[in-house]
């Protein structure tokens, strides 16, 4: 089977949207809003349950849905409890974030009472980052953008 090319020769494919699972709806909402700065895009409710859309300002292509892991269609009452117990642990989700101003940008995160897993560091493969822990667990990186 031959796939024909694009006319260009790249395909028109963006990030739409990343999801990343809450175990607390609006502490998550508090901190991708208040801590971090991201814009509400959606907040939708449904059994009880909450999707929470949020992105950067500037950049509403791309979002983060916050959502309930517990209603993924498919997973079974084990699975369910193996990814609470990830995600208590802080090894189920992860995220990279860029920012140009690491320091602050950490300064805020931490003041906020946020998990810090790892202040900014020069890493050996020639990226300044630092790790925090969102209030689900999730690990978010974030490095200087140069």
């Amino acid at each position: 089977m031959t796939v024909p090319s694009p006319p260009n020769g790249t395909m028109d494919i963006s990030i739409h949207a990343s999801f990343l699972p809450h175990s607390d709806p609006d502490a998550s909402l508090a901190f991708y809003r208040d801590v971090l700065g991201f814009e509400l895009r959606n907040d939708v409710g449904y059994k009880g349950l909450r999707w929470i859309t949020m992105g950067a300002a500037g950049q509403p292509g791309t979002s983060i849905v916050l959502y309930p892991p517990s209603a993924s269609p498919g997973v079974t009452d084990d699975e369910k409890r193996t990814i609470a117990e990830m995600m208590a642990k802080g090894t189920y989700a992860t995220m990279l974030l860029a920012t140009q101003d690491l320091d602050a940008a950490f300064e805020r995160i931490r003041a906020s009472g946020a998990e810090v897993v790892e202040e900014p560091t020069m890493q050996p493969y020639g990226v300044r980052d630092c790790a925090v822990r969102d209030p689900a667990g999730n690990l978010l990186r974030v490095q200087e953008r140069r």
